[in-house]
């Protein structure tokens, strides 16, 4: 009776990778328990700082995401943050017994449209596009829904305020990325624009990313002091 002899080098390579799987299996319980301890999505980075030296953090939340793709609930990616939300196909399970939630104001829809696709944008810039006057009120819905925020003060005489999204914004509306906004033959299937779309209309091609434009200045803390900015008591919406 023959015997097949393991020689020592294939040994010490199963070992060894036996030990990297129990790292990575390891290391995907600690970010599946950071995520789901967490109220709000959880950074990439905040993660990978905890996990075991040498893991990549991307390559676990990706097998993660992976794992979860075909269950009740889905790791999802908002930006550079994760965060555990209920299957889309099933988000009707769980309506059927909650409070319906407080609607938004046409004007709001309008204001948080603008803002999304044409952000860094100023108060008259919204104004322009809409071609009537954004009261402060329908901003200050937006803000306490924290869908839309400071960016920046524009570069410009008398140094107006930009208005941005949230990442809550991205969360709610399940996008990863500005990018995912949808564009005009989506936004045409779904019945929410008209056949009479001029000719050469285009969707703008929102930012992918958060850094402030080149004629973008950094909001302070003095800045909302000084201005007095979205204070309650505002006129109603229009």
């Amino acid at each position: 009776m023959s015997t097949v002899e393991i020689e020592p080098e294939d040994d010490e390579l199963r070992m060894g990778q036996a030990v990297s799987e129990r790292r990575l299996t390891e290391a995907e319980r600690i970010a599946e328990a950071l995520i789901f301890a967490s109220a709000q999505p959880v950074s990439e980075r905040y993660i990978a700082e905890r996990l075991p030296v040498g893991i990549d953090a991307g390559a676990v939340l990706m097998r993660l995401k992976t794992l979860y793709a075909p269950r009740g609930v889905n790791l999802v990616q908002v930006e550079d943050h994760w965060a555990f939300r209920t299957a889309s196909d099933l988000s009707f399970v769980l309506r059927s017994g909650e409070t319906e939630a407080r609607k938004l104001s046409r004007a709001a829809l309008e204001v948080l449209a603008i803002i999304a696709y044409h952000q860094p944008v100023t108060r008259a810039e919204i104004e322009e596009i809409r071609g009537v006057q954004t009261s402060k009120g329908t901003l200050d819905v937006l803000m306490e829904a924290a869908w839309v925020r400071f960016r920046g003060r524009r570069r410009t005489p008398g140094r107006p305020v930009t208005f941005g999204t949230t990442r809550d914004f991205l969360d709610h509306f399940g996008l990863e990325t500005l990018r995912d906004l949808p564009g005009v033959e989506e936004l045409k299937g779904a019945g929410l624009l008209s056949g009479r779309i001029p000719p050469g209309f285009r969707m703008p091609l929102p930012p992918n990313d958060d850094e402030l434009a080149d004629d973008e200045d950094p909001i302070t803390a003095s800045d909302i002091e000084e201005l007095g900015l979205l204070t309650p008591g505002g006129p109603g919406d229009e």
